[in-house]
């Protein structure tokens, strides 16, 4: 067997998984990539009528135009979540994850399938929202390479979360708790719909502990070049924070926690 055919047999595993997940919710597309779109316009609709003419947060800039990033992130993160958590919980419940678990695959082939096909669900999801957002306003474009870096890294982050929430759940009620205590409460919290610097100073470092909020904050930098903290200090605690639960993953993944009997 030459060399370039057995670099194809080892890609050949990780790609089928990496395919199988794509299908998987572009299949069911209207319900997980039009729904989530659906919802941030009306986010949008309905904050943007409210306040637009109430709240100004950065000078020159409409609130309109400032709350588009921010729910763009909000949906990224959210459906990378998603993604990768549903595909393991449905997996785990119905039984056919031993399948999957009976390849050759390594841990780290089984990980990168899953984390890109959530990367590719959550950018796909925030590419929608604005290109239909910009019927509504014009945004500008300061720095296009740092609106790339956050939206892959957070959605890279909270696909890696969902991978370890899908193999620590057992039933979906479970997994509707991390939704619903966990995902939802920091999306909310981390100035999507404001900055952190219109709220008192004890609330400014409660926000400050959200991880969400880097993302958010820098992701709105790269349209607008102002936010509440440096894009820089922002991307390394992104950074960081994905490189430890990768870490984590893995481990999780090696040692077969909750996935092997």
């Amino acid at each position: 067997m030459t060399k370039l055919a057995l670099i194809s047999s080892e890609f050949r595993g990780p790609w089928t998984l990496f395919k199988k997940e794509l299908l998987r919710f572009w299949r069911v597309s209207f319900q997980t990539v039009a729904a989530p779109v659906i919802t941030a316009l009306l986010y949008l609709l309905i904050f943007s009528h409210v306040l637009e003419r109430h709240v100004q947060v950065y000078d020159g800039v409409p609130y309109t135009a400032f709350l588009i990033p921010g729910l763009i992130m909000m949906s990224v993160l959210q459906n990378a979540f998603a993604n990768s958590s549903s595909s393991l919980i449905q997996s785990k419940v119905m039984g056919n994850l031993v399948f999957v678990l009976l390849t050759p695959l390594t841990h780290f082939q089984f990980f990168m399938a899953f984390l890109l096909a959530a990367i590719i669900r959550g950018l796909v999801v925030g590419l929608c929202i604005y290109l239909i957002a910009m019927w509504f306003i014009a945004l500008p474009i300061a720095n296009p390479w740092l609106i790339f870096a956050f939206a892959f890294f957070g959605s890279a982050l909270l696909g890696t979360f969902g991978i370890i929430a899908g193999i620590w759940a057992d039933r979906f009620d479970q997994m509707a708790a991390f939704q619903n205590f966990i995902i939802m409460p920091l999306s909310f919290l981390s100035g999507v719909f404001y900055s952190i610097h219109s709220l008192p100073p004890f609330w400014q470092k409660v926000s400050q502990l959200n991880p969400f909020f880097y993302m958010i904050d820098g992701f709105r930098y790269g349209f607008f070049g102002k936010g509440d903290v440096s894009p820089l200090i922002s991307l390394s605690i992104v950074g960081t924070s994905f490189l430890v639960l990768a870490w984590l993953t893995l481990k999780m993944l090696k040692s077969g926690y909750k996935l092997r009997a």
